[in-house]
């Protein structure tokens, strides 16, 4: 796919000189994108305090009890730009995440920003927000009118297979090493990264405040 996209562009670009092709870690799995989760987590809290229930964490005991690591959207757009001027990242292959590592007790975060009474990790049955959103098309309608949001569908603004496929699984890390010997020194405080994530899916009127 990478190599027709390749075949299309350079004939038509004569003075390309950079072209970067961001994949999952390992080339197989994605990192927690702060932007992308935020959306779906604060879309699933907003449905939870319209209905008066618990927040309940969307994942396994392993995932709420272990370390992750985050990448906020905008450090991988600054990463993007370093590989694309710096010599030193000339052809090589490199991870990105804030730089920290968290637990999911930062759940609270949800919950603090929407002002849910309710919330945590629950032993039994998993919660999968695949299953929990299937019926959940009128809510999020109900929501977006009361609250004069963007006029969206549920199906628009969450991932749910996403969210319930890196919450179903233990903490996923990478290590920045390789970056910062080469010279990129970008990070992230993940904690202050969902927040200003949340504020901005508040501000752009996609969720509720």
């Amino acid at each position: 796919m990478f190599q027709n996209v390749l075949r299309a562009v350079i004939p038509h670009a004569p003075n390309l000189k950079h072209i970067t092709l961001q994949t999952g870690t390992k080339h197989y799995i994605k990192d927690f994108e702060t932007a992308g989760k935020m959306r779906s987590l604060c879309v699933y809290t907003a449905i939870c305090k319209h209905e008066g229930v618990a927040l309940k964490f969307p994942g396994v005991k392993a995932a709420w009890e272990c370390y992750s690591v985050a990448a906020d959207a905008n450090l991988i757009a600054e990463q993007h730009i370093w590989v694309a001027v710096d010599p030193n990242a000339k052809n090589e292959a490199f991870n990105c995440n804030n730089g920290d590592l968290f637990k999911w007790h930062l759940w609270k975060v949800l919950v603090e920003q929407f002002g849910i009474k309710e919330y945590g990790f629950e032993e039994g049955e998993r919660v999968s927000l695949v299953e929990l959103m299937k019926d959940k098309g009128l809510v999020w309608d109900e929501i977006v009118k009361e609250n004069q949001l963007q006029p969206t569908k549920l199906e628009e603004v969450g991932i749910w297979w996403f969210a319930d496929f890196t919450l179903g699984n233990e903490g996923l890390m990478d290590s920045m090493n390789k970056c910062k010997e080469h010279g990129f020194l970008g990070f992230r405080n993940s904690k202050n990264s969902f927040i200003s994530w949340i504020d901005k899916m508040k501000g752009y009127k996609i969720v509720p405040q």
